[in-house]
């Protein structure tokens, strides 16, 4: 079976020629000292019944702490990762989304693996806007297929 998330990628047009992207960075001790491919879009999973655009909000409104900007959301598509998950993917420009704090909902994970100390980590630690260049290292590389679809999309609506 086939394992699915809905995500949101926001964008804004900042001041120079890049596009900006809303992108979280992964929490938890593995990620801890990771930049480098160590981000990601929010998102998460939902099930086969569940409508693609209310879990990518929810799953948002979860890792952020605060709500998906009340904003039209385009579909930009459906990527495959490189662990066979699926990522059904929502866009929207939303240049004024700026919470004050990132407040992730937790996982429990023991860490280190079998020490049997079992800790609450953030499924993200921090959170901000990046220019399409940055965003392309911080990202983990399943994910760039996303960002490249964002920019096709803009470029067709600025055609």
């Amino acid at each position: 079976m086939t394992v699915r998330s809905a995500g949101i990628l926001l964008y804004r047009r900042g001041a120079g020629p890049e596009v900006e992207v809303w992108i979280a960075h992964m929490g938890g001790p593995f990620w801890a000292r990771k930049d480098a491919r160590a981000w990601s879009i929010p998102k998460g999973e939902y099930l086969n019944d569940e409508d693609p655009l209310a879990a990518a909000r929810r799953e948002f409104a979860e890792e952020m702490g605060t709500p998906a900007p009340s904003v039209d959301y385009v579909r930009l598509g459906a990527f495959r990762q490189p662990s066979g998950k699926v990522i059904t993917v929502f866009t929207a420009e939303a240049g004024s989304y700026a919470p004050e704090q990132i407040v992730s909902n937790t996982f429990a994970l023991e860490w280190p693996r079998g020490s049997g100390i079992v800790r609450d980590y953030p499924e993200v630690d921090a959170a901000r806007w990046a220019g399409e260049s940055v965003a392309r290292t911080k990202l983990v590389s399943g994910q760039l297929p996303i960002l490249d679809a964002l920019v096709d999309h803009l470029a067709g609506h600025e055609k």
